[in-house]
């Protein structure tokens, strides 16, 4: 991947290209960002711009043979490591679907991962084995470049397995890049973190995964603009959400509370019956969208308009429920779709479930605040 391919992180994109440029990259970065920032998609343009044999001071060419195999994840001296699924995996076995995941999505998160490989319930984590296969490939001289670079996505799942690699990242062979990307510190050991230089990735800017989605969906500008504003910086649920864009959630959402708050029966039947229709994918994104209007809802009560992340309809609405809704029915309704949330992940009927929701949803629209 090229640095001009990655959606936005500038500044990042900057100090990067510096520090390889100049020589001065560090033998363990740890790139530290939200989901879909695109940590990932930067260490495998960082990985890309260090092996080139033609680049320029601002990309690799994207052209010699190290770019051409590196673009397709086949470089022999480029190393992956990340979750996978079974005690003693490693992440060679997995290989073939990392690289058609990445080629797919390489925004993608841990969830979307984990279910590509079929892990369904069973949980990710980076074995004693895979610990072992790394120290015995970085114990061998580079094929073919300068430099042998292990990405490795999400050190988290490593756990106490770390240990395992705190020589080989403190005293690493010549000419070795250790590239880590993760979401959580908190959940690295200390021992690694001490050895490894960070460099944060913020979130993306609400253009910038506007300008991504028209590039990379064919969105329009004012659709993309919607999603930006749901997807809050994370580029992947931004993709995902492109995904259900004939779904207005919107529109289904603000429906919902005028029916919840009328209180009629066969018009809260009917809503169920559509909402029924969407799929398991389209309830989880209604439920997201329901869920960040009420969010933004508070902070319009509390700070006013110019605080929220809301479009011109949605903000009228928002407005005319400020006199309706107080935070405490807020709170409640809050608490109702998250529940709805873990039981739509979990299959439940949604006609059952949604038909409940809107019964006690006018049950806490009509309590006197």
């Amino acid at each position: 991947m090229l640095f001009q391919h990655v959606i936005g992180q500038n500044a990042t994109k900057t100090a990067l290209r510096k520090m390889a440029g100049g020589e001065r990259l560090p033998h363990a970065l740890l790139l530290l960002g939200p989901p879909g920032s695109g940590s990932l998609p930067l260490a495998l343009a960082l990985a890309q711009f260090v092996l080139c044999e033609q680049r320029s001071s601002e990309d690799a060419c994207g052209k010699c043979p190290a770019c051409l195999k590196t673009s397709r994840l086949i470089h022999p001296d480029v190393h992956f490591s990340f979750p996978a699924i079974g005690p003693n995996a490693t992440s060679e076995a997995f290989l073939t679907q990392w690289r058609s995941a990445l080629e797919q999505n390489p925004w993608l998160d841990v969830n979307d991962w984990l279910q590509s490989i079929g892990a369904e319930n069973k949980q990710g984590n980076i074995t004693k084995e895979e610990c072992v296969n790394i120290i015995r490939k970085f114990s061998l001289k580079t094929f073919e470049a300068r430099h042998k670079i292990l990405i490795q996505w999400l050190p988290e799942y490593l756990g106490k397995e770390g240990n395992r690699l705190l020589k080989l990242i403190e005293e690493p062979p010549e000419n070795t890049i250790f590239i880590l990307v993760a979401e959580d510190t908190e959940q690295i050991l200390n021992t690694i973190l001490s050895r490894c230089q960070l460099v944060k990735v913020p979130a993306l800017e609400d253009a910038d995964v506007v300008a991504g989605l028209i590039e990379k969906t064919g969105a329009k500008a004012e659709e993309a603009a919607g999603i930006a504003y749901l997807a809050n910086g994370n580029f992947n649920e931004a993709l995902r959400l492109s995904a259900h864009k004939d779904n207005d959630h919107s529109a289904l959402f603000l429906d919902w509370m005028r029916r919840c708050y009328k209180g009629d029966g066969r018009e809260m039947l009917d809503w169920v019956e559509r909402f029924a229709k969407l799929g398991r994918e389209g309830q989880k994104f209604f439920v997201q969208y329901a869920l960040h209007f009420l969010r933004e809802f508070i902070a319009l009560k509390i700070n006013g308009p110019d605080a929220v992340r809301l479009q011109p309809n949605e903000l009228e609405t928002g407005k005319r429920l400020a006199s309706v809704l107080s935070f405490e029915q807020v709170a409640q309704i809050v608490h109702l779709l998250t529940e709805n949330a873990y039981f739509i992940e979990r299959n439940a009927n949604p006609k059952i479930l949604f038909l409940d929701a809107c019964i006690q949803a006018n049950r806490v629209m009509k309590t006197t605040p």
